[in-house]
C-alpha cells in the first residue's frame, strides 16, 4: 500500500487510455503505477460508445489496481474534441459595499455575469478564466478582494463544450464506480506538464497532436486567451500512407516512423543523394516498394493540413507571428521525425519539443503522456485556479465534484 494518498489521472484518448498514479513530494511528483491500453468508443477525441469506453476505464483501473494493489476513488480526466472552444465574455457589477470596498460577493456576481451570454441549449461553459479586473476603468488588476470602487468589472475567457459530449464523458467514468474530481480540457492539462510560468507570460503555444485532434492552447501574460480543438491528427498521416501505398494501417505506421523525416537536414541530404538511391524504398517482408517522394507528398500534404489549421487560429487572435516564446509541441504525434524543424519554417515562431522537467519522476520524456501528467499537476491549485469553487456553482456540471483520495 502507498503511504501518502495518491492522485489519479485518467487520459480518454482515441487509441488509447493511458492511467497515471502519483502522489506529491516536496521535489514534484513522484508517479507511483503508470499503464495505458487501447482505446475503443472514443472518436475523434469524443465519447460515442459509453459501455465500450466504461469497459477500456474498467480494464485499465484493473490492470493498475492488481499490479500494485491499490484500490482508485477518485481521478482527474480530461475532456477532448472539436466540440471544445473559449468565447471571450465580460461582467460589469457595481460595489455593493457601503464602504466600497470590494468583497467576495462582487467577485462571484461578476463572474455570474461573465456567464450570461447567448449559448446553445445543447452547450455549456465548462471552466472560466479571467484575464484582468477592471476598477472605476483601471485595468489591469489581478486581485481585486479588499480594494476600493464604485464599479468591478472582469475580462474572462469562457471554455465552452457540448453537452451530450460531456455527459456521455462522465456516465463512462461514473458506471466503473470511480468518483470525478474533475474534467479538464486536454490542451489546457498538457500546458500545465508542458509550459513553464516565464514562457505563459512572455506568449506561447501549446500544441498537443494526438492521433485524431490537435490541440491548441495560446498563453500571454500568464494567461490562457485561447483554446482550440481540431479533428485531425498523426493518425490521419497513417490513414493517408495505408491508402497511398496500398497497405495495411500496421504497415503505414511502420513507415511513418521508419522512413518519415520533415527534418531539414535531413530533406538537404536526401536531395543530395543519387536519384537511384533516393527514388525507391523497399520493406521485403511486406514484398512492398515504393516511391519516397510520393511518400512525401503524402505527408506533407497532411502534415501541412494541421499546421494551416494552428496559423488559421492564431491568426484569428492576432497572434500570428507574435508570441515570443513560440511554439511547444506535445503528444504522440510531435515524436514525428523533424516536425520541430518542420513547424518553425510554417508557422514562423521559434518551436521546440516540450520537456516535462526534473520534478517529475516520468522514466523517459514520453510526450504521449503529456496530458495524464497535466491532469496530475492541475490537482494543485496553484496550476489551476478553481474559480467554481472560489467564486460561485454557476457553471454546470453533469458530475459531482469530490476530493481526490
Amino acid at each position: 500500500m502507498f503511504k501518502a494518498k495518491p492522485i489519479t489521472a485518467i487520459d480518454i484518448g482515441t487509441s488509447l487510455i493511458k492511467v497515471l498514479v502519483a502522489r506529491k513530494e516536496k521535489e514534484g511528483l513522484e508517479i507511483l503505477a503508470k499503464t495505458q491500453i487501447p482505446s475503443f468508443g472514443v472518436r475523434k477525441g469524443e465519447v460515442i460508445k459509453i459501455n465500450k469506453v466504461a469497459e477500456n476505464i474498467q480494464a485499465a483501473i484493473d490492470k493498475i489496481e492488481k499490479e500494485f494493489n491499490f484500490k482508485i476513488k477518485s481521478c482527474f480526466c480530461n475532456i477532448n474534441g472539436a466540440h471544445l472552444h473559449s468565447l471571450p465574455s465580460q461582467g460589469l457589477v457595481s460595489v455593493s459595499r457601503a464602504d466600497r470596498k470590494i468583497s467576495e460577493e462582487d467577485i462571484e456576481r461578476v463572474f455570474r455575469q461573465t456567464q450570461a451570454i447567448n449559448l446553445a441549449s445543447n452547450k455549456e461553459i465548462l471552466d472560466i478564466f479571467p484575464k484582468e479586473f477592471i476598477i472605476d476603468g483601471e485595468g489591469g488588476i489581478k486581485e481585486p478582494l479588499g480594494l476600493s470602487g464604485v464599479r468591478l468589472e472582469v475580462k474572462v475567457l469562457l471554455i465552452c463544450a457540448f453537452s451530450p459530449f460531456l455527459e456521455n464523458l462522465t456516465k463512462a467514468l461514473l458506471s466503473t464506480g470511480i468518483q470525478i474530481a474533475d474534467v479538464i480540457p486536454s490542451p489546457l492539462a498538457s500546458s500545465f506538464a508542458c509550459l513553464t510560468p516565464e514562457q505563459k507570460e512572455l506568449g506561447v503555444a501549446l500544441v498537443d497532436i494526438g492521433a485524431e485532434t490537435t490541440g491548441l492552447a495560446v498563453f500571454e501574460e500568464g494567461d490562457l486567451i485561447d483554446l482550440a480543438v481540431f479533428p485531425i491528427g498523426s493518425a490521419n498521416i497513417t490513414n493517408d500512407i495505408a491508402l497511398g501505398l496500398r497497405t495495411e494501417i500496421d504497415t503505414a505506421e511502420q513507415i511513418k516512423k521508419e522512413f518519415c523525416s520533415l527534418s531539414k537536414e535531413k530533406r538537404k541530404l536526401k536531395k543530395g543523394m543519387k536519384k537511384e538511391k533516393r527514388e525507391k524504398i523497399e520493406i521485403p517482408e511486406k514484398f512492398l516498394v515504393f516511391s519516397k517522394k510520393i511518400l512525401d507528398e503524402i505527408v506533407y500534404s497532411r502534415i501541412g493540413e494541421i499546421f494551416d489549421q494552428i496559423q488559421k487560429e492564431l491568426k484569428k487572435i492576432s497572434k500570428q507571428e507574435l508570441l515570443p516564446a513560440g511554439v511547444v509541441l506535445t503528444g504522440g504525434g510531435s515524436l514525428l521525425s523533424g516536425i520541430d524543424d518542420y513547424a518553425k519554417e510554417k508557422i514562423k515562431l521559434p518551436c521546440r519539443l516540450a520537456k516535462f522537467g526534473n520534478n517529475i519522476n516520468l522514466e523517459e520524456n514520453d510526450l504521449s503522456f503529456s496530458t495524464a501528467l497535466g491532469l496530475l499537476k492541475s490537482s494543485d491549485l496553484n496550476e489551476k485556479k478553481d474559480i467554481k469553487k472560489n467564486f460561485g456553482s454557476g457553471v454546470k456540471k453533469f458530475f459531482k465534484i469530490f476530493l481526490p483520495y
